[in-house]
């Protein structure tokens, strides 16, 4: 997957609707919102270094707390989504991640969404301090509107 962080530090990454999203009624199921979900963060992170393996290196990494979808609009296979995300607010151990789905061929807002990510321990189980590069990268150097 290739995409790009732009002054703001939002992450835009292409991603096409699959006949394999769609569900009976012939759109992309909302399982599928929160795998793209999912996608575009591991992209974000990896876009700035941050790989399965160097997670795996450091001894912690992110799992999900709660997940807050809003479907707007459906989408069908054959069709493209522009996915932007970024990280709104960092603690400790824990962020928000936002996000912001629309169709590529006229720009129409297809979905909102947010993640309340925490920072754990592989080892321990428990809640872990974010590295400070992590925040530096994600939010630290970020303009504010």
């Amino acid at each position: 997957m290739n995409g790009f962080v732009d002054e703001k530090k939002v992450f835009h990454l292409e991603i096409p609707v699959l006949e394999t999203d769609a569900d009976v009624f012939e759109h992309a199921n909302n399982t599928r919102y929160i795998g793209w979900m999912q996608e575009i963060a591991i992209a974000h992170s990896v876009f700035y270094g941050w790989d399965d393996q160097r997670y795996l290196d450091y001894g912690g990494g992110w799992f999900v707390r709660r997940h807050i979808v809003d479907y707007i609009h459906p989408v069908y296979p054959g069709e493209t989504l522009l996915g932007e995300t970024w990280v709104e607010s960092m603690k400790h151990v824990s962020c928000v991640r936002k996000y912001r789905f629309t169709r590529k061929s006229d720009g129409r807002l297809i979905s909102n969404a947010e993640t309340c990510w925490a920072f754990v321990s592989f080892k321990t189980g428990k809640p872990f301090r974010v590295p400070e590069e992590i925040r530096r990268l994600f939010i630290d150097e970020a303009p504010r509107e």
